[in-house]
């Protein structure tokens, strides 16, 4: 059986899977698999069709990527998002260049002087970015101590998390936590 693997930029969170299976099932297109950053669909897809998809995935804030290097882009940052986010297992027990090389193929130099050519930031400040959204996120959740945050989310210490959280956020994690309107990011946009 002859698929194609449509590579989506913005995919985040499992919303994000059923929201582009559902735009591809609107127009008569079967999803065989939808993981974030890309839906492989049975068979082949015309132009028109593909136009289309575009137009209803952008209208809901994803993209359609087709360059090699966009693609490679939006690799990295989905590698990144499922290892803070979704991986809790990975943080911290392993060395994340030697993974991410692994995984898409590429020596971790081209893959960080790419992503920071284009992003304008270094991989390692986009992890640290996302770790940060992720310990926010465990934070407004109230359910674990510092302690337990700083575990899970990888930091060797509470005092590294914490001088990490106020240099990017400008406040400490307990006066975050006392904050009566706290702010998070969507994962797309950090």
């Amino acid at each position: 059986m002859d698929t194609t693997t449509l590579n989506i930029k913005n995919m985040v969170c499992n919303r994000c899977i059923w929201a582009v299976e559902r735009e591809l099932k609107k127009l008569g297109v079967k999803p065989l698999k939808v993981v974030l950053g890309e839906a492989v669909i049975e068979g082949t897809i015309d132009e028109d069709t593909l136009r289309q998809a575009d137009v209803n995935l952008q209208r809901i804030g994803f993209e359609l990527i087709d360059d090699r290097k966009s693609k490679l882009i939006e690799s990295i940052r989905t590698e990144v998002i499922n290892y803070i986010h979704y991986d809790p297992e990975l943080v911290g027990n392993i060395n994340f260049s030697d993974h991410l090389s692994q995984k898409l193929g590429y020596d971790y130099s081209y893959l960080s002087s790419l992503f920071s050519s284009v992003e304008g930031i270094t991989i390692e400040k986009y992890i640290i970015l996302q770790r940060i959204e992720k310990v926010k996120e465990l934070l407004i959740y109230d359910e674990l101590t510092l302690s337990e945050i700083a575990y899970r989310t990888g930091y060797s210490s509470v005092q590294h998390l914490s001088n990490q959280f106020r240099k990017i956020i400008g406040m400490s994690p307990t006066d975050f936590k006392k904050l009566q309107k706290k702010r998070r990011k969507p994962l797309d946009k950090v």
